[in-house]
């Protein structure tokens, strides 16, 4: 199949967002002999996003580049958007084609908050619009970029259940007034989970059977993050941040996200989040962080 051909829209740039990722919960239930783990997760989406301008190229070669707060340190010559690109020319999915795709980089690079997982899932959607693939087959392309790629196809509430490769869309929103605050460091995510010893029974709360905001609040107040505690002992300032971030008012629980390094913080309102990120930028600076609701 030929894609895109003569199809002049690509002349004028196409405008995508690339929300990012949160893991409101993360537990390791089983290490994996090939060295991955089974984990259940609940992972909604956040407002704060990159944005990905793509058109087509009249040379003979794709131009890929960064801009933005975060470009800094992310490979130009392989990453998840030269991923996806390569493995859809290597599929015979695109021919003849060539591409310039800028993305501006507002999501911390290697902060736990998916940002690459999601340039990718948005790159997949965009060029999907003319493959018309279905969503088994789209899946497997994601998966072959990264574990968190199908994930991120669609921007929906999503719960890991912790058995390969499946997981489970949650068709409501949770409407959550979230704090990212991301300390200035880059965790590794392959050193994190091999340097891991925390393992979580198997058994799985009953999220998807919760139905109202307290009890959701509640829950989610219980849960926790199997990774955090090898993060803070190897950078002892993101526990820090995380210690802080539960001191300020309203503030239901602190975590981090993914394998770290950036920090989460849901509150109550946004009135106190806001409070909240004016005290973490008085302590800390130099740290980014920002106020979003979840989408």
């Amino acid at each position: 199949m030929e894609l895109l051909k003569n199809h002049n829209y690509l002349v004028k740039k196409t405008k995508l967002k690339s929300y990012c990722k949160i893991n409101l919960s993360l537990k390791v239930i089983k290490r994996l002999n090939s060295g991955y783990h089974n984990i259940t997760s609940l992972i909604t989406f956040a407002e704060i996003h990159d944005v990905i301008l793509i058109f087509k190229s009249e040379s003979l070669k794709d131009d890929i580049s960064f801009s933005g707060k975060f470009k800094k340190g992310i490979n130009k010559k392989t990453n998840t958007v030269t991923k996806v690109l390569d493995l859809l020319r290597k599929k015979k999915l695109i021919k003849k084609n060539f591409f310039n795709i800028n993305i501006k980089k507002n999501i911390p690079h290697g902060s736990g908050l998916g940002g690459g997982s999601s340039n990718a899932a948005s790159i997949l959607n965009f060029f999907n619009k003319k493959m018309n693939l279905n969503k088994i087959k789209l899946q497997s392309l994601a998966k072959e970029i990264g574990f968190d790629t199908p994930i991120n196809l669609e921007k929906k509430n999503t719960f890991l259940t912790g058995k390969k490769d499946k997981f489970i869309r949650i068709n409501k929103k949770l409407n959550l007034i979230l704090l990212i605050v991301y300390p200035n460091l880059i965790c590794s995510t392959k050193t994190i989970y091999r340097k891991n010893k925390k393992i979580s029974p198997t058994k799985i709360r009953p999220f998807i059977n919760i139905k109202n905001k307290k009890h959701l609040n509640i829950f989610l107040k219980n849960e926790n993050n199997d990774l955090e505690n090898i993060v803070t002992k190897i950078y002892p300032k993101v526990g820090e941040v995380i210690d802080y971030i539960k001191l300020q008012k309203g503030c239901y629980f602190s975590r981090i996200t993914g394998s770290g390094s950036a920090c989460i913080g849901m509150f109550s309102n946004k009135v106190n989040a806001i409070y909240a990120q004016k005290a973490i930028r008085l302590k800390y600076p130099k740290y980014w962080s920002v106020v979003s609701k979840t989408i």
